[in-house]
């Protein structure tokens, strides 16, 4: 049989194929690391540098903003012009602006790079999902995808335990060549072994239909993903405050119980793949995990008060469960959307998380200002629980 008939995940070696998944995971790790890392910063720009809080604050919400604007965007080029076009040129666009802001010190033009780096490392989001959807079999799909998603937590975890660090002892430009040390090496890597997954001729391009006026399923798992994002976010911003100023733990031993969160958390996703694969389904487990989102939050929320022990290791499980979602949603879009709208489906899929996400802090702040981290650990539990029924499970295929 000619090399051409073969299904697109036949057509390479395997360790060619997981040699591409690494090498995607790397890419959203460094600009994970690029986008997430500045907020680290932030204690040194406002004690060395001078800078106010809300100063400080706007040099990490920078590439926040860079990304926000550009998924969608970033998207459309997957589309049009392929994964492997899409990882070069948007890493070389943030690794630019990374170096740019190790040159600088100036509030505006710190921002101003930053700005641009997430720009570049929003074209990760899309890319490196496609080259997994295009390239692993629908039976092992799952799984790349859930190690793909580890991604995140991996760079974070990079910045975390870095930038703060080198930040106090050599200052804000040398911090910030981490990140952009990190997405030169994935651009290198990237170069050497990403190749785009086969897809129909581009004159199909126009007959492609488009997937969110044939039905509802798409807006469904937009949605369920948006709601599943407030309760991840509730306690990945909060449970650290939470900790310290509820139970009196100290920073450090706090600190370290969230760090092992994102451990789990990154444990989750790939479990949650490999489930999805095992049971030939991504809705089926996508279900589950709301469901179990919705009795951990329910459950911490009682516990908070009362019995702590027991609440700091629900958080611990929420932490898990609460991002476990991911990369089932991902996958599904990706799969469902097809080769030429997966690109702008997933910028739609991060964009509207994202948004959400943004909103998360403060208005969380304000209801545990107003009733206290049980009561809003517990309100948050309703928002899983009105995701699990909007699962699309039956106009899976």
């Amino acid at each position: 049989m000619p090399t051409t008939d073969l299904p697109a995940h036949d057509r390479i070696s395997t360790a060619r194929r997981w040699g591409m998944l690494a090498a995607g995971t790397g890419a959203q790790a460094s600009s994970s690391a690029m986008v997430h890392g500045p907020a680290f910063l932030i204690p040194v720009l406002h004690t060395q540098a001078g800078l106010s809080l809300a100063e400080a604050g706007l040099v990490a919400s920078a590439p926040l903003a860079g990304i926000m604007v550009a998924l969608l965007a970033w998207g459309a080029v997957v589309d049009r012009r392929g994964e492997r076009f899409a990882l070069l040129t948007g890493l070389g666009l943030a690794a630019a602006g990374g170096l740019a802001a190790t040159q600088t010190t100036g509030l505006v033009p710190l921002a101003a790079a930053l700005f641009v780096a997430g720009v570049g490392g929003a074209a990760t989001n899309s890319a490196s999902g496609r080259v997994v959807v295009g390239w692993f079999p629908p039976e092992r799909r799952g799984l790349a995808m859930g190690i793909r998603q580890t991604a995140q937590p991996l760079g974070v975890g990079l910045a975390a335990a870095t930038i703060a660090v080198v930040a106090q002892q050599h200052g804000v430009a040398a911090a910030l060549w981490i990140p952009t040390a990190a997405t030169l090496a994935a651009l290198v890597v990237v170069t050497l072994v990403v190749l785009d997954p086969p897809r129909p001729p581009a004159a199909e391009r126009a007959d492609a239909p488009n997937p969110y006026r044939a039905d509802r399923y798409l807006a469904r798992i937009h949605g369920v993903s948006v709601l599943l994002v407030v309760p991840q976010f509730v306690v990945w911003t909060f449970a650290l405050t939470w900790m310290v100023t509820d139970l009196g733990w100290s920073v450090g031993a706090a600190g370290g119980v969230v760090a092992g969160t994102q451990v789990a958390g990154a444990v989750a996703r790939v479990g949650a793949g490999w489930l999805s694969d095992v049971v030939g389904s991504r809705m089926r487990p996508l279900r589950w995990v709301a469901v179990v989102a919705a009795l951990t939050m329910g459950l911490l929320g009682v516990t908070a008060e009362w019995v702590p022990g027991v609440a700091v290791a629900l958080m611990v499980v929420a932490s898990a469960v609460t991002v476990a979602d991911n990369g089932l949603a991902f996958t599904a879009v990706a799969e469902r959307a097809g080769p030429f709208w997966s690109g702008r489906a997933l910028g739609m899929q991060n964009t509207a998380q994202n948004l959400v996400a943004s909103a998360v802090p403060p208005v969380a702040g304000l209801a545990v200002t107003a009733w206290g981290y049980p009561a809003t650990y517990a309100l948050v539990a309703l928002l899983p629980l009105l995701a699990a029924p909007l699962v699309p499970v039956r106009g899976e295929r």
